[in-house]
């Protein structure tokens, strides 16, 4: 199912761009709405196989999203694609009340999420926009790991009645699945390991596969869980893999208040108590800078997470 080479690397956004326009030549009813970004979220090549389905409508966020429940009414499957910052922020209210409320049937991706969005900085780095979209009644969310799970996730998102957000990065990212990969809403192992879980999604799976191929020099195994949803969360398999676990670490390109870390602790709070140590943004916002300047000032790359993992480990150790 997975690749621990992780040398080469895909577009996510541009998988995302060709996945849509698969679905246009599946389904007349598939429409796609940007608002004057198609070129950077990739919704360029649908624009341009099925110009009479694409919908720009500008620098008008707020009216992307009315837009789209409002074909969703009509029996069209709306692809609303802009900035992860704007999609989730800008539109909340339109999000909540028309979108989710109604459990229309409208697909939102955002795109450049996180930090490594880069030189934009911090107005454009969305670090909160899991926690948002995952606090309204009705809404999936799905944060990718590679553009073969993207790929997935729009297909899923095609075949689910009801609000999806799927959040894409902005850079290339290193391959992970296989092309027989299917996407389930499950938490799956994809490097197993005993000492500690780490739980993670989007760019930081790769980056934990890194840091425990780093670990294990050190004999320190690690069991690294992707879970690319985050809502909803698959409770009996975070129970499941964190079982046993003095431990257990979350990893994610968000703030750590409100995304995966949340998530992963209010099921074990709840049904499994058990420590978490959750690695992300630290309720602070990002700055500009290259993406993998940012990573690892922010203590989000490979080598940063192997020496925090390597700290959790021997404190427990001692511990003992």
């Amino acid at each position: 199912m997975i690749t621990t080479n992780l040398e080469t690397k895909k577009s996510m956004r541009e998988a995302f761009g060709k996945a849509l326009e698969e679905l246009g030549r599946e389904d007349k009813n598939v429409v796609a709405l940007d608002a004057d970004l198609s070129g950077s979220t990739q919704t360029k090549f649908f624009a341009k196989s099925f110009p009479e389905r694409f919908f720009d409508v500008g620098i008008a966020e707020q009216n992307l999203i009315s837009t789209a429940v409002g074909l969703s009414m009509e029996g069209k499957i709306p692809f609303v694609a802009t900035f992860a910052i704007f999609a989730t922020g800008r539109t909340y209210d339109q999000v909540r009340n028309g979108v989710c409320y109604q459990n229309a049937n409208v697909k939102i991706i955002g795109t450049h999420g996180g930090l490594t969005v880069g030189e934009d900085g911090a107005t454009h780095q969305s670090l909160e926009d899991v926690s948002l979209m995952r606090g309204i009644p009705n809404m999936q969310v799905i944060v990718p790991a590679d553009a073969k799970e993207c790929s997935e996730a729009v297909k899923y998102a095609h075949k689910h009645k009801g609000p999806v957000y799927i959040r894409v990065a902005r850079n290339s990212v290193p391959e992970i699945f296989s092309e027989d990969y299917t996407l389930e809403p499950k938490a799956k192992v994809v490097l197993d390991g005993t000492d500690i879980t780490v739980f993670a999604n989007g760019e930081m799976l790769a980056e934990c596969i890194k840091a425990a191929q780093l670990l294990k020099n050190k004999n320190i195994s690690i069991r690294v869980v992707n879970v690319p949803f985050v809502k909803p969360v698959d409770l009996d398999g975070i129970l499941n893999l964190s079982s046993g676990m003095k431990c257990v670490v979350t990893v994610e390109n968000h703030s750590i208040i409100g995304g995966l870390g949340s998530a992963v602790c209010e099921v074990l709070s709840e049904y499994n108590p058990v420590k978490v140590v959750r690695i992300g943004v630290e309720d602070k916002f990002g700055q500009s800078g290259t993406p993998d300047l940012l990573l690892k000032h922010y203590g989000l790359d490979s080598g940063s997470i192997a020496g925090r993992i390597e700290k959790i480990y021997d404190s427990i150790k001692s511990s003992n």
